[in-house]
């Protein structure tokens, strides 16, 4: 048999050679860092036997794909572990996930961190005894009685729900059985440095009539280096978390009244608003207009666009008049209806409508993660409506405005990838492939470098998404461009063109934020609170050392305020020391100390809260001063 690598290497192999047998031939240091091999495309364990024709390539724990297997079977590891220690547990799922691994148990008491140190023990207890992890394909009834006889419902239900056509598989390690897909490692001896990090309930599926689990997290890597690395970005992940800058910098808040739709307090507004204003100014200059459409729509347009069918079971309804209306999950059919409302010259185009438009969406309670994961928020839309010798162009117009708010405003890294037609998708080939080429063509003209993920496109086109990149180097997918050949065609959009002839015409959706209030959550994190100086709810605070400075302080307030900044007075009765920790507390970038000598001199003493001490000032020299910061988008 021939095995062919990346780059066009061939080894040959006797027929029915595993990955395992391949690997014998490389070095010691080499065949230990390889832990699942991609076959054609897919991935595969070491023991499978390989294909007559066999395109192959060696992943380690660097490759994404690696990683995954890596800490999926760490999960099993970790479910062994549990089942010897508490032989009631029921078995849910273990996936792995993008930052490690969890577990969910059904058990009857909930477990405790002094249950994580003993699980931890046991785990190194299989990872010392290097079991085989081996994969076995059974039958349906056999898979089912076995774990029924177990008491393992959780299992029994998944067997019942898998597809007819699917084998069944389930892995070994041990005296440990469980249900899986795969791939796996060799043996549970690859895991070398591991921790369980916490523990949470989750409801069976995230549905809340289904009992409660426990779910244990946990990460695992191939050196202890790593993993203490790794262990430092979580504390410092913990200590930035949006969820708690939130409530100390009464920035928004969730009440119980409404879980999942956050409320904003007038600090956080402060900072949407900056937000949105920036977004307008940009977009108002790069030619685009903007509109409003309603959250409450008929249930008929919903069943045109599509949305009905693909996306029903995340959408909320209501009667009107006897009549099912729809809450909109999504701007774009009210776009087309304002499309609608004239007709449209080919001299017109590209027509670029965009909006602030707020949305719901059904969450399950289980997901729902502060500002990251709501109900409602706010997506910064907009539809392009243009002729198909336009496209290209647009998309790279796009995609330059991405570039100026990710990288030259917000200092963020980003990467690039392009999402293909869905198995579920609405639409001929040819429409795909010719959307799917302008993507790519644009793409390759601005000189990304972009990875290509088969079949996660809408079901309507395929897209373009962003992924920025913040300060402890996790990725968000906040942007994306889709390019729709189908809408205008279901909704009979057309346009007269240069020959008076009527055409259909292309239509773009796209976003940068993309969820306002899930960027804003991104912003607080990357920032930990000490928002730049454009962005923060109040810019600067003036602390009066006595009573007799406060007429100075509110004259020096007015001052500032005048000239667009946000200045706040404290005119607590407090010490000065006491004031400036309060303030750096509240991440102000500018306090400004007025006693006895700034009132004589008519100065303000300045201090920053990372630069410190800066001096004496002229109000006027500082306002300048911050003006520039501000023009200038300054992160610091």
């Amino acid at each position: 048999m021939k095995v062919v690598f990346p780059g066009g290497r061939e080894q040959e192999l006797l027929p029915s050679a595993s990955v395992e047998e391949l690997l014998e031939l490389l070095p010691e240091n080499e065949r230990r860092q390889v832990l699942v091999a991609r076959v054609n495309g897919e991935l595969v364990d070491w023991r499978v036997p390989l294909p007559p024709e066999a395109r192959v390539e060696l992943l380690t724990f660097d490759d994404p794909a690696g990683r995954e297997v890596y800490w999926h079977s760490t999960a099993h590891i970790m479910a062994q572990a549990v089942k010897r220690l508490y032989p009631e547990a029921k078995l849910a799922i273990g996936p792995a996930i993008a930052s490690g691994f969890y577990y969910d148990f059904d058990v009857a008491v909930p477990f405790s961190p002094e249950d994580l140190e003993r699980i931890e023990e046991e785990m190194r207890r299989i990872v010392e005894a290097d079991y085989p992890i081996v994969r076995q394909e059974v039958s349906r009834e056999e898979a089912r009685l076995w774990f029924a006889e177990r008491g393992e419902k959780y299992k029994v239900e998944l067997i019942d729900e898998l597809p007819p056509e699917l084998p069944i598989t389930i892995y070994r390690q041990g005296e440990f059985v469980d249900l899986c897909r795969g791939p796996h490692l060799p043996s549970t001896g690859y895991v070398r440095a591991f921790k369980l990090l916490s523990v949470a309930g989750a409801y069976w599926r995230g549905d809340e009539r289904n009992p409660m689990l426990q779910r244990i997290y946990g990460v695992s890597f191939p050196t202890t280096e790593q993993l203490e690395e790794h262990l430092r970005r979580l504390e410092e992940a913990r200590q930035r978390d949006h969820r708690r800058l939130g409530q100390e910098l009464d920035l928004f808040s969730f009440q119980e009244e409404g879980p999942g739709f956050p409320f904003f307090h007038p600090k956080g507004m402060l900072v949407r608003n900056q937000l949105e204003d920036l977004w307008r100014r940009k977009h108002y200059s790069h030619g685009y207009q903007e509109i409003r459409t309603p959250i409450l729509l008929k249930r008929e347009l919903w069943e045109r666009s599509g949305h009905w069918d693909h996306y029903k079971e995340n959408m909320y309804f209501l009667e009107i008049d006897g009549q099912p209306y729809a809450v909109k999950p999504m701007n774009c059919p009210g776009a087309i209806l304002i499309y609608q409302q004239r007709v449209h010259s080919y001299r017109e185009f590209p027509l670029r409508l965009a909006e602030m438009g707020l949305v719901h969406r059904h969450e399950l309670s289980g997901v729902l993660h502060g500002l990251m994961r709501v109900r409602s928020f706010t997506q910064d839309d907009a539809h392009i409506f243009c002729r198909e010798d336009q496209v290209k162009s647009e998309i790279l117009g796009i995609v330059d405005l991405v570039d100026y708010f990710y990288r030259q405003v917000f200092g963020f890294p980003y990467h690039v990838e392009l999402s293909t037609r869905p198995e579920k998708a609405m639409g001929d080939d040819r429409i795909w492939e010719l959307a799917t080429s302008a993507l790519r063509e644009a793409l390759e003209e601005r000189g990304f470098d972009y990875r290509v993920n088969e079949g996660e496109g809408a079901f309507y086109g395929p897209k373009i998404d962003f992924h920025l990149e913040d300060c402890l180097g996790r990725t968000w997918q906040c942007g994306t461009i889709q390019l729709d050949f189908l809408m205008p065609e279901k909704f009979d959009l057309g346009y007269i063109g240069e020959d008076g002839q009527r055409h259909r015409p292309v239509m773009l959706h796209r976003v940068i934020f993309g969820s306002l209030e899930r960027f804003m959550a991104i912003l607080i994190e990357h920032f930990a609170g000490a928002f730049p100086l454009w962005l923060a709810p109040v810019q600067a605070r003036l602390l009066p050392i006595a009573d007799r400075h406060h007429a100075y302080a509110r004259e020096l307030q007015e001052r500032f305020s005048r000239a667009g900044l946000r200045v706040e007075v404290d005119s607590r009765n407090e010490k000065v020391g006491y004031k400036i920790r309060e303030a750096q507390m509240q991440k102000i970038p500018y306090m400004l100390v007025v006693g006895d000598k700034e009132v004589v001199s008519g100065t303000v003493s300045v201090r920053h809260r990372s630069r410190k001490d800066l001096g004496s000032f002229a109000p006027e020299a500082l306002l300048e001063q911050m003006r520039t910061e501000i023009a200038n988008f300054s992160l610091d």
